[in-house]
């Protein structure tokens, strides 16, 4: 980690950081002010959530990710960008949205660019599977989006397709398939490398039902 990643992870944490526990978290002691609540699962290095925090300062985001520099970077932005309306959950997210996070809770879920483990033997790995997205949209409020994004049409169309088999969720797209990409939703820099390599972009929304 850099000097700054270091501080972040390390001196800043605390001030950000929710507790590992089996039991949901305690969301008005976590945020100074109310409003809307939405996780994100895997933000990488922060900038595209540390940017829509900005933009949405009457939505509470909560990001999950297991990446020490990733993590410090996160808070060391959210320091000097003085955000009230950010937490981190520096540990697994099948653990965070099975135990941390009360049922019908969330506004909102993000998974932008996970990993695609593009090697078919891989397939098990990728996050977006049955069990975890039943776990997903019971987490939801109903109303609730769930918003996924990657540049592997491959995970796309798995995506799409596990996302269709889960009755509490309905798709948004017209066509039944992808959505135009949400003007809120910042370039990563996942996306914008795989941009840079002629990959397509797909982004999938479904709502809690």
């Amino acid at each position: 980690m850099s000097p700054r990643q270091s501080r972040g992870f390390y001196d800043l944490q605390s001030q950000y950081s929710l507790p590992q526990q089996e039991t949901p978290w305690n969301i008005e002691e976590a945020f100074k002010t109310p409003g809307k609540l939405v996780v994100e699962i895997g933000f990488g290095m922060g900038k595209s959530l540390i940017e829509m925090a900005k933009n949405n300062p009457d939505t509470n985001y909560i990001g999950i990710e297991v990446h020490p520099p990733g993590i410090g970077s996160f808070i060391a932005d959210a320091s000097e960008a003085k955000l009230s309306n950010v937490r981190v959950a520096a540990f697994d997210a099948v653990q965070a949205l099975s135990l941390c996070i009360a049922p019908n809770s969330l506004d909102g879920i993000q998974v932008f660019f996970p990993d695609p483990w593009p090697k078919a033997r891989h397939h098990k790995r990728r996050i977006i599977q049955t069990d975890f997205v039943q776990t997903l949209a019971q987490a939801l409020k109903p109303g609730g989006y769930l918003h996924l994004a990657t540049d592997w049409e491959d995970y796309a169309q798995h995506m799409l397709t596990v996302l269709r088999q889960e009755p509490l969720l309905l798709n948004q797209s017209a066509s039944d398939d992808f959505v135009p990409k949400p003007e809120a939703r910042p370039e990563t820099k996942f996306e914008a490398r795989g941009i840079r390599l002629g990959h397509g972009v797909w982004d999938l929304m479904f709502k809690r039902v």
